[in-house]
């Protein structure tokens, strides 16, 4: 299975950019969208930009990210 996740471009420098991810930083290369802007939304796949995103759309996909979160580290019932 593989996992694209959402992150916002602060920086640009070439081919390469620096995103964020929920106040995590990391270097990711834009070679496959040419068109990302400081600002823009992007899905992150292996460090690659795979696509520019709508900021709705990322953000609600954030959102979802960290309602698992949170519910991953709610201690669950047992039967």
């Amino acid at each position: 299975m593989c996992l694209a996740v959402p992150a916002q471009v602060i920086s640009l420098a070439g081919q390469e950019a620096e995103v964020d991810f929920g106040g995590v930083r990391r270097r990711i290369s834009v070679v496959l969208t040419p068109e990302v802007r400081v600002g823009d939304y992007v899905l992150i796949h292996t460090g690659f930009a795979i696509n520019v995103l709508d900021e709705e759309e990322a953000r609600e996909t954030l959102k979802l990210f960290q309602e698992l979160d949170e519910f991953s580290e709610t201690p669950q019932k047992g039967p």
